[in-house]
């Protein structure tokens, strides 16, 4: 992972561009929005930043989105005016990455754009294994601190997935949940369980920094800093001609993007729920 291109430098946006400098995982980092001279100030803004948090990645400002060229990855933002990129803007973004940035992995950081993910995929054609959103990862984080809350111990020692389309139907795959390796369903009873999942729901969307992180966490996957496996919005595969729709999946990532789709243990409840959560 060598160059990493932003677009949008809302406060999503630049938030991305702070986490992601800080963890030194890619040497460039170019910040894009049309607002003029904004995402060149932030970049500097952060850069300036560098001797005293000690990372050594190089940051720039654009409001050409031919700077997203050459990139490896490509994180969707939000822009300073215009929010997130979503619906009909954002679809026209897409369509011009795939040719502007064609060999790029583009990662969707915003909890608004699942919806960008399915038409990507549906209508433009992209792979969904090189267009998908990290959002729900900020969702799992927040769910491993209540996870921890409930136990008195650290988010750390939680290892849990979020599947589904947050906040209605949101699905915790408990059985598959671990507390220092320890099931996390012998240490958590089942009312408690309930009262973490209602306070997940209310937590959706996630705060910009809670995002950031989240994003952080899939470049770094993906650059094989870690083998975490992450909660990102999956877009269905069409090839079998089943009727789903974009939804939150544990996944595998690689240089690529998803190397693998990871099939959790659910309950026979939470099986009817995530079928419920996926149907269009």
């Amino acid at each position: 992972m060598q160059n990493v291109a932003i677009i949008g430098a809302g406060e999503l946006g630049g938030a991305t561009a702070h986490a992601l400098a800080r963890s030194n995982l890619v040497r460039t980092i170019t910040l894009i929005d049309e607002t003029r001279r904004v995402a060149a100030g932030k970049a500097l803004d952060i850069a300036q930043a560098a001797p005293v948090e000690g990372f050594a990645t190089q940051l720039s400002g654009a409001t050409d989105l031919s700077m997203a060229a050459g990139a490896s990855i490509v994180i969707l933002a939000d822009r300073v005016t215009g929010g997130e990129w979503q619906g009909e803007d954002g679809l026209v973004l897409l369509k011009r990455l795939s040719q502007t940035a064609a060999g790029a992995v583009i990662l969707c950081a915003g909890p608004l754009q699942r919806e960008l993910i399915d038409r990507g995929v549906g209508e433009l054609k992209l792979s969904r294994t090189r267009l998908f959103g990290s959002a729900p990862e900020s969702l799992a984080a927040a769910a491993r601190a209540l996870v921890a809350l409930a136990v008195n111990g650290s988010p750390r020692d939680i290892s849990l997935s979020v599947l589904g389309v947050p906040p209605a139907h949101t699905v915790i795959p408990w059985a598959d949940a671990t507390v220092a390796g320890f099931a996390l369903t012998r240490l958590v009873d089942e009312p408690s369980r309930r009262r973490v999942s209602a306070r997940v729901n209310a937590l959706w969307p996630t705060a910009p920094y809670t995002l950031a992180a989240a994003a952080t966490t899939i470049v770094e996957a993906m650059a094989g800093r870690s083998r975490r496996i992450a909660s990102c919005f999956v877009a269905p595969d069409l090839s079998t001609g089943a009727h789903a729709r974009t939804g939150a999946m544990p996944v595998k990532l690689g240089p690529a993007g998803i190397a693998e789709i990871v099939s959790p243990s659910l309950s026979a409840v939470e099986q009817i729920a995530l079928d419920n959560a996926m149907q269009i």
